[in-house]
């Protein structure tokens, strides 16, 4: 296998794990469409025993996905929420996790009415401010849970001060690191002891493939590959490879990404019916000085509000080339309200959203085509 340790962002992506096929010569990873390997003697394989439990296609991606994350190993799932469960699965009854006050509507389901029931506890604080994080810990803490940046209201969070905090009380950082993408932050060389991704957005990049990842160390790959066996969250073949096809551009389409949201961005904070913008490639954006530290650039992500929940659905479903549609990360730009759309599971509790919030993930269209969209809806 090549040795991409040293080498960039994209020649790792596009090359570790992914030396050409020795039979053939295929310089595509296979797509290994088998449920089971045949064994030359009993209990004795080559690698391989059955696909629940590993698949070639499925080690390349993960290989990949630790090269560019710059982990010891990768474990990829079904989905991203699969991957997050298989972590939540690695705590015991009693252990308590601290999220963040605006996390992501799919994560607080999973530990407010799915993990609560087998006895893990949470709490929610702004996880901007060190003094309150460290109040919030509990001697049962175990995990620290981050967004990079959050959603939806893109906040930024110093991570090498948090996981500092964190191990201060052996407690583990995990950093979903699904809106920066490896491209933009590395979580892992800031402290973070797991880095989540659902791979259905910016990884595959093309809205036609659901996966997740958890990029870590040695041994908690080894418990979470346990987990995944167990429990059979695997993703199939064609998944692994449409998202191992997604990671080879993801670097080229993150620079389109950014320097779109950056105009995008620019346009909204002077436009008269926009009451706030949250991108912290905008200079007076409280993310923005450490956002600068810490990312290559400001993402594809912005948040914006216009005064009125009446006024946020008329224009969430006037825009034409923003299509109306939950996810992000693709090529083509989408417009939701989070409120209503990703984010309905926290209606009524301390982490609901604003009502009169849009979120929108830009994409690599002609920046002037989307503005006039925007435009046409907003006016």
């Amino acid at each position: 296998m090549s040795d991409t340790t040293n080498s960039g962002f994209g020649t790792r992506a596009i090359h570790a794990g992914q030396d050409p096929e020795p039979v053939t010569g295929s310089v595509n990873v296979p797509i290994f469409q088998t449920s089971t390997f045949a064994q030359p003697r009993v209990g004795e394989h080559l690698g391989y025993e059955y696909a629940r439990t590993g698949n070639p296609t499925r080690t390349a991606l993960q290989v990949a996905l630790a090269a560019v994350e710059g982990t010891e190993r990768g474990v990829a799932f079904s989905s991203g929420l699969a991957a997050e469960d298989a972590v939540f699965r690695l705590l015991d009854p009693g252990d308590h996790v601290l999220i963040a006050d605006d996390v992501y509507g799919g994560t607080y389901r999973q530990l407010a009415q799915l993990h609560s029931r087998f006895g893990i506890s949470h709490s929610a604080v702004d996880l901007r401010h060190l003094d309150a994080v460290r109040a919030a810990i509990r001697p049962e803490t175990k995990l620290l849970w981050v967004e990079t940046p959050s959603n939806p209201m893109l906040k930024i969070l110093d991570l090498t001060a948090l996981a500092a905090l964190a191990h201060e009380h052996d407690i583990k950082l995990v950093a979903d690191n699904t809106f920066a993408t490896p491209y933009l932050t590395r979580p892992a060389s800031l402290g973070a002891d797991l880095v989540i991704h659902s791979t259905t957005k910016y990884i595959g990049g093309h809205s036609d493939v659901v996966g997740g990842a958890v990029l870590t160390d040695e041994e908690t790959a080894d418990q979470l590959a346990w987990v995944q066996n167990a429990v059979g969250a695997v993703g199939g073949p064609l998944d692994n490879y449409l998202t191992l096809r997604g990671l080879k551009t993801l670097h080229v389409r993150m620079e389109r990404h950014c320097t779109n949201a950056q105009t995008i961005a620019e346009y909204l904070a002077e436009h008269d019916r926009v009451t706030a913008v949250h991108y912290p490639g905008l200079p007076d954006d409280p993310g923005h000085e450490l956002a600068s530290q810490q990312m290559r650039a400001f993402g594809g992500m912005i948040s914006f509000q216009l005064g009125s929940e009446d006024i946020a659905r008329k224009v969430a479903e006037r825009t034409e080339l923003f299509f109306l549609a939950e996810s992000l990360g693709g090529v083509e730009s989408l417009i939701e309200h989070p409120g209503v759309m990703t984010h309905a599971s926290v209606a009524g509790t301390t982490l609901e959203v604003p009502s009169d919030l849009l979120r929108l993930s830009v994409g690599i269209e002609d920046v002037d085509d989307l503005i006039a969209d925007l435009g046409a809806a907003l006016d």
